[in-house]
């Protein structure tokens, strides 16, 4: 189905020019994704369209084009006729409603409630600054700028159809009558607005930026900060004197973290301005280790029982910290219900919409956002304007009627100029007649000691001006006589307009310097406001720090702690957490389905530390350190290592030398009897060496006791290997001599024993030993073994073993091998002699001497591979103490039970028995 459009009261040239001009805007907005914002202009006023003066115009003075007014042309507007007029759109009401206004004489689509003194201030700041502007002898001299300002109403219809009423002009045959054209006979007389200063929210400027950016005609807001409006493909034309949102946002996460609340709850709209900026803030808050304890969106048009369960969410929720992105309008019934309802102790977080508002400092919202912090624009006062704001009076005249209202709002009367002209608001029952003081008052309209919004009007008007006079290549100079000095002979377009403007780069009369980057916004600079109560009982934002967006990121945020005032005029900082930060010796360990916000802390494992509060992990020592009993600093491992001062030590040296004593005792026993027939009968001279090999292997126990080094690491396997095999040497000697002693008394085998004298049993053991020394030697000299300290128990114990490392294992179960290999040799030998007499039972003693000696030997092997640590050490010991007292035991005690206890047996003739 086709739309139609109805043209009303148009003749044909009109209406040729306007289907071209919907063609236009028609085709320029499919290219740039606006179609559905005209569309919706096209919904809203079919029926609008309406012829407007015949004169050409700088906008369509290329094409040919009338000027066409598609806007509302009974909404009430305040005005200055000029030769460059700059429109202004400005949300003198924060409501949509449709109440009935004493301005309004015919129905509206739609009506406003709700007025703002702070927004009427921004509008008479504008007004106020063309007038300095005009005054002004160096900017656009010759050259008169006006105003046309109308009401946004904060809404979207509402702005769309202001503005379309800002930019198609309003002229009429009185217009022409009063011969405009001839005062000034260049194009500037009587042309559509050129630019537009506006408007405050975010989604509003975007849908009128939407409209505007097909036809180039530069808007340029003081309030709007939503980030989606950097997109120049989106929105051309648009320009700003406030920054971003985006810096804003990265502000209040530096602020938020700054204190070191982590569990923050977000109070929003549906609008882009909220929803852009919640957005981005939530993604930082979470980069920055923060979380969101709950998210509530304030609807266009909330009901009681929706507000009721928002409050019952605040108020349930542990999180003391709020940030609101908002405007003062959007939060008051919110807010409302909080303070009726008395919940209080949040610390509020304001945007830039609402940190500044006076609306929100009535006394029945003290409890609730006494000591609220937040970001604001930078703040001047800018002189003169405060005298002529007091100036302001109202009047009948057409023109007047935002006057007339805010004169009405702020007194409570309604006005009465005389027969004919009293008001219509009829709620109001007190009569004012205009010439009330406003001195009397107090509102923030009259509020100007450090004016912020107002202060980026007041940029922007200049802006505008500086770029019309580079645009008009004006001449502050003069030449001669001449009283115009700038070029207004020159047809010019919002496109040339704007192309100056984006280049704008000036210095105010307050030393800030004025220009746009590429993506038409200023310089991000903020002051940090708390809200304090003064002695006299009002709320005073009182400035507490600054942030640049520009600065490196160490020096943004400037913030002075000691001068801010907290909630419930506390002055310490309040704490906002999900849960208490770890202390030191623990870690965060997250709560399953829970935010990272909300953990429970565990104390660090062994071996690792956190010496900061709030952990998240536990850092694990480095090598060869372990972690303190409170697990927050790492300290030098317990070295561990067999100690004479240990109980296994203790023990192990007392049964060494035991060991040696026993030895050395025995011995003594042999040389003291050495001519009786036991002694003889054993060879003595192989029996005192016997027992020199066995003190050495128990003296070479104590090599492996005490404190690990270079000597005794190199010596203890060398003379554990050297001593054994002297020992297993002798005792194969002596059992081929018991062999050869029993062959012996066969006839015949006398000779054996001729041949095996005692010199070829020296050198039987010496060349049994000599391989061993050998490979000791060799051993020693090539892969010595070296202390080393071993961690690989640290994981377990925190200790750290001290041991002796063999570079070259093989050499270590080399030994052991040779010493392996006599011994089962010596057990084969001795086995053969296991019949023997037992009166002559040597080779019997041998043979189970050799068995226990095995025995210990092979058990010893897979008890030393897995002993952990000393433990290690001591299987060793114990391995070569009980081989050396079971060969003691074993070969030696039997001898000395006969020459000390039975000495009858002692004899010759006892011992050739059998």
């Amino acid at each position: 189905m086709e739309q139609q459009w109805t043209l009303r009261q148009a003749p044909p040239q009109t209406t040729s020019r306007i289907c071209i001009f919907w063609v236009l805007t028609l085709c320029q907005a499919a290219n740039r994704t606006h179609l559905w914002v005209l569309l919706s202009l096209l919904v809203l006023y079919p029926t609008s369209l309406a012829t407007a003066g015949g004169s050409r115009s700088r906008v369509g003075a290329g094409l040919g084009l009338g000027c066409v007014s598609l806007g509302d042309s009974e909404l009430p507007e305040l005005q200055s006729e000029g030769d460059v007029v700059i429109g202004g759109l400005f949300p003198l009401h924060y409501l949509a409603l449709e109440p009935e206004h004493s301005y309004r004489t015919k129905p509206q689509h739609t009506q406003c409630n709700g007025f703002d003194h702070r927004a009427f201030r921004w509008m008479m700041t504008m007004v106020f600054t063309v007038d300095e502007i005009n005054r002004n002898s160096t900017l656009l001299p010759g050259v008169r700028l006006g105003y046309r300002i109308l009401d946004s109403c904060d809404h979207v219809h509402t702005s769309l159809r202001g503005a379309l009423s800002v930019v198609t002009g309003k002229r009429t045959e009185e217009h022409i009558e009063k011969g405009v054209e001839e005062r000034m006979p260049g194009c500037l007389a009587g042309a559509p607005v050129p630019a537009v200063v506006g408007l405050a929210s975010s989604t509003p400027t975007g849908a009128v930026a939407h409209t505007l950016g097909p036809f180039n005609i530069p808007l340029v807001s003081y309030f709007a900060t939503c980030t989606c409006l950097t997109d120049k493909l989106s929105y051309p034309s648009f320009l700003r004197t406030v920054p971003s949102d985006l810096f804003q946002v990265r502000g209040l996460v530096q602020l938020v973290s700054h204190f070191g609340w982590r569990w923050v709850g977000i109070l929003g709209t549906s609008d882009d301005y909220s929803r852009y900026g919640i957005q981005a803030f939530t993604q930082q808050l979470k980069d920055q280790g923060g979380c969101l304890a709950f998210h509530l969106t304030i609807p266009n048009s909330p009901s009681p029982a929706g507000l009721r369960a928002m409050a019952d969410t605040l108020q349930s929720s542990r999180a003391r910290v709020v940030v609101a992105f908002a405007t003062e309008g959007q939060l008051l019934e919110f807010l409302s219900e909080l303070a009726e309802r008395n919940i209080t102790g949040f610390q509020w977080v304001a945007s830039e919409a609402w940190v500044t508002a006076s609306l929100l400092t009535s006394p029945q919202f003290h409890p609730l956002l006494q000591g609220t912090l937040g970001f604001s624009f930078p703040g001047v006062s800018i002189p003169g304007l405060g005298d002529f704001l007091l100036k302001v009076r109202p009047s009948p005249t057409p023109g007047s009627e935002y006057i007339n209202m805010f004169w009405e709002e702020l007194f409570g009367c309604k006005l009465d100029f005389g027969a004919g002209s009293s008001s219509k608001s009829s709620w109001l029952t007190d009569i004012c007649t205009g010439s009330e003081d406003l001195r009397d008052t107090e509102s923030s309209y009259s509020d100007v000691s450090r004016v912020r919004i107002s202060y980026n009007v007041y940029k922007a008007v200049y802006a505008i001006a500086h770029a019309l006079h580079q645009l008009l290549q004006c001449d502050p100079t003069g030449h001669g006589e001449a009283q115009e000095k700038c070029n207004t002979s020159t047809y010019f377009t919002p496109r040339q307009l704007l192309h100056h403007l984006k280049r704008v780069n000036f210095t105010n009369q307050f030393g800030e310097k004025v220009h746009f980057d590429a993506n038409g916004e200023p310089v991000p600079l903020y002051d940090i406001i708390n809200w304090q109560k003064v002695s006299s009982g009002d709320i005073k934002f009182q400035k507490v720090g600054s942030y640049d967006g520009s600065a490196p990121l160490s020096q943004q945020l400037q913030i002075d702690e000691s001068a801010i005032v907290w909630i419930g005029g506390q002055s310490q900082v309040p704490v906002s957490l999900c849960s208490a930060p770890c202390p030191p010796g623990s870690r965060q360990a997250r709560r399953p389905g829970e935010p990272p916000c909300c953990f429970d802390c565990l104390p660090c494992a062994a071996g690792a530390i956190s010496n900061q509060t709030g952990s998240i992990d536990c850092t694990r020592c480095p090598e060869f350190y372990w972690s303190d009993r409170d697990r927050v600093k790492c300290v030098a491992g317990i070295e561990d290592f067999l100690s004479f001062y240990d109980t296994m030590g203790i023990i192990l040296v007392s049964l060494s030398l035991l060991g040696v004593v026993s030895t050395t005792t025995i011995t003594a026993i042999f040389h003291r009897f050495q001519a009786t027939p036991v002694v003889k009968a054993n060879n003595s001279e192989l029996s005192f060496l016997l027992l020199l090999s066995l003190k050495l292997c128990f003296l070479c126990s104590l090599l492996f006791i005490g404190r690990p080094s270079a000597w005794s690491c190199g010596l203890r396997q060398a003379a554990f290997g050297v001593s054994f095999v002297l020992c297993l040497s002798c005792l194969l000697v002596k059992t081929i001599v018991v062999l050869l002693a029993f062959r012996a008394t066969v006839p015949g085998s006398s000779a054996l024993m001729k041949l095996f004298g005692p010199s070829q049993q020296r050198t039987l053991i010496l060349c049994s030993t000599a391989p061993q020394v050998c490979l000791c030697a060799g051993w020693l000299s090539m892969a010595p073994s070296i202390p080393f300290r071993n961690s690989s128990y640290q994981g377990l114990t925190g200790m750290v073993v001290l041991e002796c490392k063999e570079p070259w294992p093989p050499g270590f179960y080399l030994v052991l091998g040779y010493i392996g290999l006599l011994a089962s040799l010596c057990l084969l030998l001795a086995f053969l002699g296991r019949k023997l007499p037992d009166t002559f039972n040597e080779a019997k003693l041998i043979t189970f001497s050799m068995l226990i000696f095995c025995a210990v030997w092979i058990s010893f092997v897979p008890a030393y591979v897995s002993s952990p640590g000393k433990y290690t050490v001591a299987v060793e010991i114990f391995a070569i103490l009980a081989s050396s007292f079971g060969l003691l035991l074993c070969i030696f005690v039997p001898k000395c039970y006969i020459i000390l206890l039975r000495p009858e047996r002692n004899t010759k003739k006892t011992l050739r028995k059998g």
